[in-house]
């Protein structure tokens, strides 16, 4: 596949997308693509603010102007003339919910259309957002046609292959990610499987259809969200028992085959949103799913739930609830990861302030203009000097966190609430 004349345009250039387009570019011509200017002059001075590329890596990769076919490295545009003469396109742009927890596909819709656009005889377009089984023949490929005039299948091909990126995660990076891919015909699978295995090194699993790898995609992340939001029932539970359930989870794993779930949050781009998809499809086909959306209400009710008990802990410490000042620990989705995405500590945040409690919430890895404009909540990237706190409660874990005293911010008999269950317990008062 090295020496075929591949040139390869990435559409979207987030989280999934950028490390992506690096990977590729190492064999490679291509072309990224953003919408959003910003980020293409961030990228282009070798900066990738979700820190999933480092600046050294993107800037060995980068090349002053676009590639041409042979011409390996990566060049990042918002130009639609620069992507016209690429004949791989591989869509990565985001799958949300609306305010209904409703499937959007508007991101995939305009991705497609812009796509459609540039498309020529023999192209291959590749989708990587997760989505329901379906999406990409039934919703995506009737766009390609109507706005490039080409016929699926005859004149351009398709393929699903889903991203697997896990934010944050330095060790499973995206050559080391077993990549599950699928084609249209089965010779656009074979091109499309042989395409990624040139740059895979965990290797490819080449699906039976695009269906099929669009499924095993979305019940990935669902299942995760099932066992999490069992985990979570058990902490309910285990709380009215007065036992410490990550002691409970302690003991029970020892045994061999025992998954090492933990309760918690449930935000992000893809637990907390991808069970949505596959219950729309369901319903849509007539069947109403129990199990995905009992899992989804009961994890997306955890942070009610935990600011309560918080509260509780603070009564009980006699401590006046209305106008005692809280530090919060912690507001992206998940630790050591700057993407603030549908993360669920917002919803403790916002439990908390139904008490008139005074938060200062503090997180070394949140922008606090991307928090501000995204929620409308100010932050802090850095932990306030000197200030003493009636309480804390930590919702991320952090590196930083870990390696702090939390004792000298609070005050004598003030809670601690562990969330993540990661500090000591010698200095926690109480824990999910």
């Amino acid at each position: 596949m090295k020496n075929t004349p591949f040139c390869i345009s990435v559409i979207g250039l987030g989280y999934v997308g950028l490390p992506l387009a690096v990977e590729f570019s190492k064999v490679y011509p291509v072309i990224g693509f953003d919408i959003n200017k910003k980020r293409i002059e961030e990228l282009r001075d070798n900066k990738d603010l979700t820190l999933e590329v480092e600046d050294g890596l993107l800037a060995q990769v980068s090349v002053p102007k676009v590639p041409v076919t042979g011409e390996v490295g990566l060049y990042c545009s918002d130009n639609l003339e620069h992507i016209k003469g690429c004949n791989v396109y591989i869509i990565t742009v985001p799958t949300p919910v609306d305010k209904n927890n409703r499937p959007d596909l508007t991101p995939l819709y305009k991705a497609s259309e812009t796509v459609g656009k540039v498309l020529k005889k023999g192209d291959y377009v590749v989708y990587e957002s997760t989505v329901y089984p379906g999406v990409t023949e039934d919703e995506c490929v009737p766009v390609l046609e109507r706005v490039s005039g080409l016929k699926f299948n005859v004149d351009f091909f398709c393929g699903y292959s889903p991203e697997r990126i896990n934010p944050g995660d330095k060790l499973h990076t995206v050559s080391k990610i077993l990549k599950v891919t699928s084609g249209s015909t089965p010779e656009a699978a074979d091109v499309i499987d042989g395409l990624y295995a040139s740059i895979i090194t965990a290797g490819t699993h080449k699906a039976t259809s695009i269906k099929v790898a669009e499924a095993a995609k979305v019940i990935e992340n669902s299942q995760r969200d099932i066992n999490i939001a069992f985990i979570n029932e058990l902490a309910k539970i285990f709380n009215k028992l007065g036992i410490d359930t990550h002691d409970v989870l302690k003991a029970a794993g020892t045994k061999w085959n025992f998954m090492p779930f933990k309760p918690g949050l449930v935000g992000g781009h893809c637990i907390g949103v991808d069970p949505y998809y596959l219950a729309q499809k369901a319903q849509e086909v007539g069947y109403h799913p129990e199990i995905i959306l009992a899992g989804r209400r009961l994890n997306d009710g955890m942070g009610a739930y935990i600011a309560g008990e918080f509260v509780k802990q603070m009564i009980n410490r006699d401590i006046t609830v209305k106008r005692s000042k809280v530090l919060v620990l912690g507001f992206t989705f998940k630790e050591n990861c700057p993407d603030v995405r549908n993360t669920k500590v917002v919803d403790i945040i916002n439990e908390l302030r139904s008490y008139n409690i005074d938060l200062t919430i503090y997180d070394p890895w949140a922008k606090p203009e991307d928090v501000m404009h995204e929620y409308g909540i100010e932050t802090t990237a850095v932990l306030p000097a000197g200030q003493v706190f009636d309480s804390l409660i930590l919702t991320v874990a952090h590196n930083e966190f870990l390696k702090q005293d939390w004792k000298k911010v609070v005050r004598e008999h003030g809670v601690i609430y562990d969330v993540k269950g990661c500090l000591s317990a010698e200095i926690v008062t109480d824990r999910l």
